[in-house]
């Protein structure tokens, strides 16, 4: 099994905890990132640093991006909020990981949230000012598009999301 570091540095100081006045002064000191949906009826803000970015190979990411990879950044879902248009967001569930949301005028896609490790997956190509940094491949024993580009490739997920935490070979 090997660890991977999924974290970023964080554009905001203090425990990810902090409650009341001190989080509301941190995420007013913070970075945020605004993106869209296709058409821009609904637009997001992200708010701090994502708690990491990488690649999925997996076939659901793959059949939901349109494209042979998905290029995700993890967020805590206090950091996500929809700035307007949420009477357009729509959903789609294939499975309990996955709450993939999505524009109901356009089908653009925005975000995926994942409840059972705490963290809403804002695509990448949906914030045009993030600095896309990935650090890890995940469920790269499905994949069609062999990266070598010196990453550490998972066969699955990350041990502490529930994956095997095993390596694979580029």
């Amino acid at each position: 099994m090997v660890e991977v570091e999924l974290s970023q540095p964080n554009a905001h100081a203090g425990p990810a905890t902090a409650a009341g006045p001190a989080r509301q002064q941190q995420k007013e000191n913070a970075m945020s990132h605004f993106g869209s949906c296709f058409c821009g009826a609904i637009t997001l803000e992200v708010t701090g640093s994502p708690v990491g970015m990488g690649y999925c190979h997996c076939r659901s990411c793959r059949s939901w991006s349109g494209g042979p990879v998905n290029a995700f950044s993890l967020w805590k879902p206090e950091d996500v909020r929809v700035t307007s248009g949420a009477e357009h967001v729509a959903e789609f569930q294939k499975t309990k990981f996955s709450q993939r949301r999505h524009c109901a005028k356009c089908g653009g896609h925005l975000l995926t949230n994942h409840p059972s490790i705490g963290l809403v997956d804002v695509f990448a190509a949906t914030l045009p000012t993030l600095a896309f940094e990935p650090g890890v491949h995940i469920n790269y024993a499905e994949t069609v598009l062999p990266m070598r580009d010196g990453l550490p490739k998972l066969k699955d997920f990350p041990a502490e999301f529930g994956g095997s935490g095993e390596a694979v070979a580029e």
